[in-house]
């Protein structure tokens, strides 16, 4: 079983660090593809202004450079999933069940264990660049569908965008996990509700040693509890009453 989620574009890097992790043949071609633009061009390849892109610009030099600092990918990315983990009161065991199950998805590094080594930078699946003429989603697919191809359970906590990745052979054997709100009777779903559920489930799932999908079922976490009528064989729905 693989629990599949995404990377975040916050990152935090007020924390102890390691030596620059080594990177592999598909990400030094990653990393080739971008030492090729200018900081102008990576500007607009990010949809941003020059100004607001010398912090990317500065990461990618030190990874060329090979004087970036690794972190742990769970713990450098900061997004909300991220933070409603509650990291820091993960026992080992738990750690252990994370690392043995959780796979990140990543545009750079691919998909990547939560415990192994990366840098800090910014780049999804969404940023138009062309590795070996293909786009990012094209070059990763390969690599993506193999890691996870012997898998007999794909629990997909993933959006779209990361989901289009995996080749649609892949994508139909995925669960997908959703996350909802009720109130007077409307059910209602956005990314902060998503966010924030996908972590606390993450960290519930690792804490109940969850492998099947009926175990799954059975978690309930901050008032989401698993809705039979709402949900399929290939998705799974949790909802949290709110009331007024």
């Amino acid at each position: 079983m693989k629990v599949l989620i995404p990377n975040a574009k916050e990152l935090r890097t007020q924390q102890d660090v390691s030596p620059f992790p080594v990177l592999g043949e598909r990400e030094q071609k990653v990393l080739g593809a971008i030492r090729t633009l200018e900081m102008s061009e990576l500007a607009d390849k990010y949809g941003m202004t020059v100004e607001r892109v010398q912090l990317e610009w500065d990461r990618w030099m030190r990874i060329d450079e090979r004087d970036a600092k690794g972190y742990p990918a769970i713990d450098l990315y900061d997004g909300l999933m991220y933070r409603h983990m509650l990291r820091s009161q993960l026992q080992d065991e738990e750690r252990q069940y994370l690392e043995q199950h959780c796979l990140i998805a990543t545009a750079f590094y691919g998909l990547v264990r939560p415990y192994q080594l990366i840098s800090p930078h910014r780049l999804d699946f969404q940023v138009p660049l062309i590795v070996e003429g293909a786009s990012l989603k094209q070059f990763w697919r390969e690599s993506y569908d193999q890691t996870v191809s012997d898998e007999n359970l794909l629990i997909s906590f993933l959006s779209s965008e990361f989901e289009a990745v995996f080749s649609p052979d892949i994508q139909r054997r995925m669960v997908k996990v959703l996350f909802k709100e009720e109130r007077d009777g409307k059910l209602k779903v956005h990314s902060t509700i998503s966010k924030k559920g996908r972590g606390r489930y993450l960290a519930a799932m690792a804490q109940e040693k969850v492998h099947t999908i009926e175990a799954l079922k059975k978690v309930s976490v901050d008032g989401f509890a698993f809705r039979e009528s709402l949900s399929s064989e290939k998705e799974l729905v949790f909802v949290r009453k709110i009331k007024e």
